[in-house]
């Protein structure tokens, strides 16, 4: 252990007679709780649980003839993910150490998952994929940076012709999109629709139209001002009543339209907070160059104040992503849901914590890799 760091526990941790004492007492209780985590997780539990059910956590009843739609957009997800993160990412950060990393993670989960041959080809094949999408993103920066947004725009609707069908492929009823599958689809194609409708709203409560101002206004406080789980009923019992009897909307589109229309309100203030970020000589400045007050708030307002408030907005996407699991209170399985299908196992009955400790972690996963990269885009725009 080096001087400084000597310095920093003297400093820190026994500075004093107290705080040494203290820092002995958190230290004991740290490895009385590990102990008791490790013993258990290596002798009590029944991690069968997971491995058994594991397709039933990720893709749920989704036909297992189709699973290679699945794997498609897993591919394609992914792709595009590593070719944004190569972007971002200088190539220098791309050290050997990382790849040595990301490849023993790979191999450890080509041994450990209860995957069958096929399965495991296709995790092989998504491991190269993300290699080169991050080297061709770290080595056409300038080219592919301008596409980004076209890119991912253009897999929504591929992706949702692969897990739903027609158009030449065999149907699959929104019924058996569940799982980790339905928990992704519904916070991603949410947090697409919450994202302009929020900047839209923002825009409306700043407005000098009084009609847009007080539209918008109302529309924020009053969703601010009721729950989520009741949006998603009104979603569910309500929205079928507004219209007509031949249109019949399904239950994913009125989950995903109670989400947004939560979601928008939220994302609304965020982002106003962020225009209120910009100095009002900046807009005068860019009127007296003659620029219309589109192209100001294009140009000038709306690129400040979203970098202004990125950390606010993916707090937002991160609240959107796990306010999925209210959806299994309306009927939708989804992560949370097929949870509480799988603990209604006889075989199983009984094991909450194995159950929720995986789809805690799943959670964790996610939230965490947007919260790195919101970190990350944040150093990149300075």
């Amino acid at each position: 252990m080096t001087n400084p760091q000597l310095t920093w526990l003297r400093k820190n941790l026994f500075s004093t007679w107290y705080n040494s004492l203290l820092t002995v007492i958190c230290l004991v209780l740290l490895f009385w709780v590990v102990r008791g985590v490790l013993t258990w997780a290596t002798t009590q539990a029944q991690w069968a649980v997971i491995q058994v059910n594991l397709r039933l956590f990720l893709v749920g009843r989704f036909p297992q003839a189709l699973y290679w739609r699945t794997w498609i957009v897993l591919a394609i997800a992914s792709t595009l993910g590593a070719i944004t993160g190569g972007v971002f990412f200088s190539k220098q950060q791309l050290t050997w150490r990382r790849i040595a990393f990301f490849t023993f993670i790979v191999g450890v989960l080509l041994v450990i998952l209860p995957l069958d041959f096929t399965s495991r080809l296709w995790l092989l094949l998504i491991a190269v994929l993300l290699f080169a999408g991050f080297w061709l993103g770290g080595e056409f920066t300038k080219v592919l940076t301008p596409w980004l947004s076209l890119l991912w725009l253009l897999s929504f609707p591929v992706i949702l012709w692969l897990i739903g069908g027609g158009f030449g492929l065999q149907s699959v009823s929104t019924n058996l999109w569940n799982g980790l599958l339905l928990t992704l689809l519904m916070a991603a194609v949410s947090i697409v629709l919450s994202f302009p409708i929020g900047v839209l709203l923002a825009l409306g409560r700043t407005s000098d139209l009084p009609v847009v101002r007080w539209f918008s206004i109302l529309y924020i406080e009053i969703v601010r001002g009721v729950p989520l789980i009741g949006i998603l009923f009104l979603a569910q019992v309500m929205l079928p009543l507004l219209l007509s009897a031949d249109v019949r909307l399904d239950r994913v589109l009125r989950a995903i339209a109670g989400l947004v229309f939560f979601s928008a309100a939220y994302m609304a203030e965020n982002v106003r907070g962020g225009l209120q970020s910009v100095p009002r000589g900046q807009i005068e400045a860019a009127k007296a160059l003659g620029l219309n007050t589109a192209l100001v708030v294009l140009l000038i307002v709306l690129p400040q104040a979203l970098r202004a408030v990125i950390p606010a907005l993916v707090g937002q996407f991160i609240g959107l992503f796990k306010d999925t699991s209210l959806l299994s209170l309306v009927g939708l399985v989804e992560l949370t849901g097929i949870a509480r299908s799988i603990l209604a196992q006889p075989q199983f009955l009984g094991r909450y914590a194995e159950v929720y400790l995986f789809i805690g972690f799943i959670y964790w996963i996610f939230c965490y890799s947007m919260s790195l990269a919101s970190r990350r885009l944040e150093r990149q725009l300075s």
